[in-house]
């Protein structure tokens, strides 16, 4: 299953105005798009986050191991530093390939 621009925003498709609300937020998003494909966050083996503030790693860091939580299941990740994301405000971007169970 494959995932991109899982971002940190409401129901309105507004940016979440705090950080860790909207890292929680992006990963809360994702956790929802891999319950719908009937896969989870053990099953994730590759993300991509894409961040337009590297100083705010340490933080999303913190937000992602909450969703992580078997170190014998950790996906390979790759974070990226960029300019900007789709809209103003935005402070990271998740993409993700999970492989279901089996």
């Amino acid at each position: 299953m494959f995932m991109a621009g899982q971002l940190g925003r409401d129901e309105h498709l507004n940016a979440v105005e705090d950080k860790e609300a909207q890292f929680a937020q992006a990963f809360e998003n994702v956790g929802k798009v891999l319950g719908a494909a009937g896969v989870a966050f053990d099953d994730v083996v590759d993300m991509v986050t894409y961040h337009t503030d590297m100083r705010d790693l340490p933080l999303f860091i913190e937000v992602k191991d909450r969703h992580f939580t078997n170190p014998h299941r950790l996906p390979a990740w790759t974070a990226l530093g960029v300019g900007a994301l789709a809209m103003p405000g935005l402070l990271a971007e998740v993409k993700c390939t999970a492989l279901p169970p089996g």
